[in-house]
C-alpha cells in the first residue's frame, strides 16, 4: 500500500509539472499573438484620428475646409455649411469611418437624436463677477 501511494505522489507530481510546463508555452504563444492584435488595433485608432483630421483638406472632401470644426467624440466633425461666406444654411454633424468600422453604441445614439429632431439652440449668459469690497 505504501508504494501505491508513493506512486499516485509520484504521477500527480509528474502531471502537475506537465500542465505547468504546457501552460507557460500556451502563454508565451498566445501573449505574443495578444500583444501583436493590439498593435495593430493601436495602428488603426491612429491612423484614423489622423484621418479625421485631415480629412477636410483633401481634395474629395463635400464641404469647405473652413466650415469645419473638429470635435473627436461623440461626433467627429461638425460642419456649419456656409460659415465661411457668413450664411450658414445647414449644420451637419460628421463621423468618419475607416475600414469596415461600424457606429459606437454612443455614436448611434447621437445619430437617432439628430435624425429624430431632438437638436435645439439654447444660449447660456453669465453675468461678470462683480469685485469690490463691502
Amino acid at each position: 500500500m505504501p508504494t501505491d501511494t508513493f506512486g499516485i505522489a509520484i504521477g500527480i507530481a509528474i502531471g502537475f509539472f506537465l500542465a505547468w510546463g504546457y501552460l507557460q508555452l500556451w502563454k508565451a504563444r498566445y501573449t505574443d499573438v495578444i500583444r501583436e492584435d493590439a498593435v495593430h488595433r493601436s495602428q488603426a485608432i491612429t491612423a484614423g484620428k489622423v484621418h479625421e483630421q485631415l480629412l477636410p483638406y483633401l481634395p474629395a472632401f463635400p464641404y469647405n475646409p473652413k466650415d469645419v470644426r473638429f470635435l473627436g467624440s461623440p461626433v467627429d466633425l461638425v460642419v456649419f455649411d456656409g460659415l465661411a461666406t457668413g450664411c450658414v444654411q445647414r449644420i451637419v454633424f460628421l463621423e468618419v469611418k475607416t475600414g469596415g468600422a461600424g457606429l459606437t453604441p454612443r455614436e448611434r445614439s447621437v445619430r437617432d437624436a439628430i435624425q429624430d429632431g431632438a437638436v435645439e439652440w439654447a444660449e447660456l449668459r453669465v453675468r461678470p463677477a462683480t469685485t469690490g469690497a463691502a
